[in-house]
């Protein structure tokens, strides 16, 4: 059973989607105001947080930062309203994983909270890790595709839902530069510009896990003038 917390303001909202979301078998816990939410996904660390951005006491991309900046990795679906199109970008930019522009159907919304699921269960092992379990080493980094683990230095490192998949892109493909705005489509699926932003914040914080002199990257290299890739001699 998935554990969802929802943390939004409005009780009707927060009706429905728990209706809906006990409906696909999940443990639904919520909260009505900022201070609370962030207490309590620190405790509960759910499978998923559905985040709305205005909240009373504190908002919901400060939410997402302070989540981020204590390594917690849940996903998070941000929910901003139609007028709201910088917080959809700071809120990417702080690490959420998802957004749904109020009004949103809740057909959208349960596809959005599956996708994030199956993501999700990729990391959960259905059998022993055998000889054709898909794995790849960098040096100290390996990166375990079949169980979206990450260790450095035989140390696991947590890293949120897209840092994964930032990671697994570049490094499956070393040496090949990707520009800001192919990585945004790849990984966020955003066919538009005004997000790029939201590709650095997530590399920064990538590097910040993984490298060992941010200074000098060892393993996501910048390509000058287009944008990353994965350092084809490690």
């Amino acid at each position: 059973m998935k554990q969802v917390l929802i943390i939004e303001d409005d009780p009707e909202i927060i009706h429905l989607l728990e209706l809906h979301l006990k409906d696909l078998d999940c443990q639904v816990e919520t909260a009505t105001k900022g201070i609370k939410g962030l207490e309590k996904a620190l405790s509960l660390k759910p499978d998923l947080i559905v985040l709305d951005v205005m909240l009373p006491e504190l908002d919901g991309i400060e939410i997402c930062r302070r989540l981020r900046a204590a390594q917690l990795n849940s996903p998070i679906l941000m929910l901003t309203a139609k007028s709201e199109e910088i917080d959809k970008v700071l809120g990417l930019e702080m690490g959420a994983d998802d957004y749904l522009t109020k009004p949103f159907s809740i057909r959208e919304f349960l596809a959005r909270v599956k996708a994030i699921f199956r993501r999700g269960n990729m990391s959960a092992p259905v059998a022993p890790i055998t000889k054709e379990t898909k794995k790849m080493t960098f040096g100290e980094l390996a990166v375990d595709l079949e169980y979206r683990k990450v260790t450095l230095k035989d140390k696991k490192i947590d890293l949120s839902p897209k840092e994964f998949d930032l990671l697994v892109l570049l490094s499956s493909n070393p040496g090949k530069s990707y520009d800001r705005t192919k990585l945004l489509n790849l990984i966020w699926g955003y066919d538009f510009q005004g997000y790029e932003h939201t590709v650095n914040s997530h590399i920064n914080r990538l590097r910040s896990k993984i490298e060992p002199d941010m200074g000098n990257p060892r393993y996501i290299l910048t390509s000058w003038g287009v944008g990353y890739k994965f350092n084809e001699e490690v």
